[in-house]
């Protein structure tokens, strides 16, 4: 029997699809899923805590959804600023598979669903919302962050959400280490176990030191 991550470029199991339901940007709405993708049976946890406590996006510009799975972030934001152009970055094809698929059921023009090399490299992105892989290993996470947060505009913030018993408060501790000086990490929300976390970049380097909010 084939064992797939949901972080695996190709799953080898079969797809399986399905239709649930789920509530998104204040709509009730039908997305296809798949086995191999991260939670195909329903809108997890982590990821309703961050929709649930992110603020309203910027109007328009380049926004990132890193680790997108079936795309409900992506489709939230989509939805939430329809001039804006999401990016949906997953390594697993079947997930960007499934996220074009529901962005075109619903008819949402604005989504580019493509792999990590595939987003151009002189893009700077309005916010970053994510739930990020955590289970692909603490070097190659910290490695994704390192290289997309940089690609923060400035004045504009990365929102993720982490399972405190994953290691949250570990990783905000790093963050706030690694990113410096022009960056604050913050804790800016707690719910049902998890964390969600903030990484401002400033137009200039703050004055003061970098805050780890406990």
């Amino acid at each position: 029997m084939p064992s797939d991550h949901y972080f695996s470029a190709a799953p080898a199991s079969a797809e399986n699809l399905r239709t649930i339901r789920v509530t998104l940007a204040g709509r009730e709405l039908e997305v296809t899923t798949a086995s191999g993708v991260f939670s195909p049976d329903r809108l997890d946890a982590g990821t309703a805590v961050l929709l649930a406590n992110m603020p309203p996006l910027p109007p328009g510009g380049d926004f990132l959804d890193l680790g997108c799975g079936w795309g409900p972030i992506t489709i939230a934001m989509a939805m939430a600023s329809p001039h804006a152009t999401v990016w949906a970055v997953d390594v697993n094809e079947r997930s960007l598979d499934l996220t074009r698929r529901n962005a075109h059921d619903l008819g949402l023009a604005n989504v580019n669903a493509v792999t990590p090399d595939d987003v151009p490299g002189d893009i700077v992105f309005r916010t970053i919302r994510c739930n990020p892989p955590i289970r692909v290993g603490k070097n190659r996470l910290h490695g994704m962050l390192e290289h997309w947060i940089p690609r923060l505009d400035e004045h504009s913030d990365a929102w993720m959400v982490v399972q405190r018993n994953l290691g949250s408060d570990s990783l905000q501790r790093w963050m706030a280490a690694t990113f410096t000086p022009g960056y604050s990490v913050r804790r800016a929300a707690t719910g049902k176990g998890y964390r969600v976390l903030k990484v401002r970049r400033h137009g200039t380097p703050p004055t003061a030191p970098i805050s780890l909010d406990a």
